[in-house]
């Protein structure tokens, strides 16, 4: 199976002047009011290259200038590799793909159905059960294996993904000796550090903190990432009310000047270094202050961060599909289709989170994502749109069968009916009768049954076992 190619940028939610006009106030807020940066490697970078600096207070203000210099070099097309050559997403334009998203700490059991802390064991799970998901287009690292020490998560988990799916694999990281342990190990999987280079099977998650602030574990890490030329998406997640404006403008302002101070940052380390500029911005819940993942309004400003990113010319780390239901229910369905649907209309390139998470981001289920598996199919075939031409105007079999005919018999009905419809795995579409005939079984009982037998019989491509040995071998913090 390849992946489809599938291409939004039908929904436009900014103008062009609007566009214009938040890109300017995102510049401005870097030139005026500037970014903390506290790691002392990345603030020593922006001062010898030329950014005013502040140590005493750690704060950088990056000149126009010099943003519009990083974004010029920085790569408007991204290859993000499968382990399988099918399954490589080519991020540029409006081209459009789907996945998973994390890093929940917790998992729905998938037999007693109850919220447990998620293991080093779900991470293989789930990795399988994507392979076997042909809706979901690539594995971000979903679930937090709270079973292992904080200082072996980062090569396990990347392990556990990168044996048990082909298709390619993100995740973030805690701790910058894991990140090049990852490195190290995708390098064995690979074929080398320079194939790994050419066709990157990993890419890493680097977090700019809302408002307008570097991390000093996350800085260090990604200056040392871009130095190894290892793809890195940069989002940043400026939620309205308590970290961003209240304003979804504002919002967007705030996405514009901290994840292009991240692609700014990587490209003075290494000009030319792959960049997914990032979001996952989302509203406050005004009652609570919580954060929410089933908002409208992120749909909103995700679809308005593509267009940005569409304008600098840069592949888009985007956010969609989530939902804060503690199940998958009603709610769930609507939320996640309501908050996914615009964001790949608008031609967001990498939609991260649009499979399988629940309760605000914090737990995962397995039958969501066979659910969503669907869910993302259904939007695929909108993204398709209709296609109009001389052969699906159809006038010949309309003049044919006529005024009372019937069209199901037709050559035509035949050579189109394959491609032109989406055909659910999930879905009931049979009568009343023959679903109670089957036991009435709901769309989260179906999808726990699909779940239950792809973990049973799918069996993913496994690294070669020479190559699993040597990497248990010879890198540090393996116990998978």
């Amino acid at each position: 199976m390849q992946v489809r190619e599938v291409v939004g940028g039908k929904y436009r939610v900014l103008s062009r002047k609007d566009v214009e006009r938040i890109h300017n106030a995102s510049l401005e807020t870097l030139e005026k009011t500037g970014i903390e940066v506290n790691s002392r490697t990345a603030l020593q970078i922006f001062k010898e290259k030329g950014a005013r600096v502040d140590s005493s207070k750690r704060r950088v203000k990056i000149p126009r200038a010099m943003v519009d210099d990083a974004i010029d070099k920085a790569p408007s097309k991204i290859v993000l590799y499968g382990r399988e050559e099918k399954y490589d997403l080519i991020l540029e334009n409006k081209r459009v793909y789907m996945g998973t998203g994390g890093t929940a700490l917790n998992i729905l059991d998938l037999k007693s159905r109850e919220k447990r802390p998620s293991t080093l064991e779900d991470v293989k799970k789930i990795a399988r059960l994507v392979d076997a998901l042909e809706n979901i287009h690539f594995y971000l690292l979903p679930v937090y294996p709270n079973d292992l020490p904080r200082e072996k998560v980062d090569v396990n988990r990347f392990y556990a993904g990168l044996s048990n799916t082909t298709k390619h694999v993100m995740g973030g990281l805690y701790t910058l000796p894991g990140a090049l342990n990852v490195i190290k190990m995708a390098e064995e999987i690979a074929g080398g550090k320079e194939i790994l280079r050419k066709r990157p099977i990993i890419s890493f998650i680097i977090l700019i903190i809302s408002p307008l602030k570097i991390d000093d574990t996350y800085g260090e890490m990604l200056v040392e990432i871009a130095k190894r030329e290892i793809p890195l998406a940069i989002p940043t997640e400026p939620q309205c009310g308590t970290t961003a404006p209240a304003t979804l403008a504002g919002n967007l302002v705030l996405f514009g000047a901290e994840t292009l101070a991240g692609v700014t940052l990587a490209q003075l380390v290494n000009p030319g270094t792959p960049v997914l500029c990032g979001y996952v911005g989302t509203i406050a819940d005004m009652h609570t202050m919580g954060y929410t993942s089933g908002a409208v309004e992120m749909g909103l400003l995700n679809a308005a961060a593509a267009q940005l990113a569409q304008f600098w010319q840069l592949p888009f780390y985007a956010t969609g599909g989530m939902s804060d239901s503690k199940i998958p229910d009603v709610q769930s369905g609507y939320e996640r289709s309501l908050n996914l649907l615009p964001v790949a209309l608008a031609g967001a390139n990498f939609i991260h989170d649009a499979a399988g998470l629940i309760e605000f981001a914090l737990t995962a289920s397995y039958e969501q994502y066979v659910i969503d598996n669907e869910i993302i199919g259904m939007v695929e075939r909108a993204l398709r749109g209709i296609e109009v031409n001389e052969d699906t105007l159809a006038l010949e079999v309309i003049d044919k069968v006529g005024p009372g005919g019937n069209f199901l018999a037709e050559p035509h009905t035949v050579a189109h009916m394959r491609s032109e419809f989406f055909f659910p795995k999930l879905s009931d579409r049979s009568s009343r009768e023959k679903w109670l005939a089957e036991g009435g079984k709901d769309a989260r009982q179906r999808a726990r049954e699909i779940a239950i037998n792809i973990l049973a019989t799918h069996k993913p491509l496994p690294i070669p076992s020479h190559i699993e040995a040597k990497i248990k071998s010879g890198v540090k913090g393996m116990i998978y």
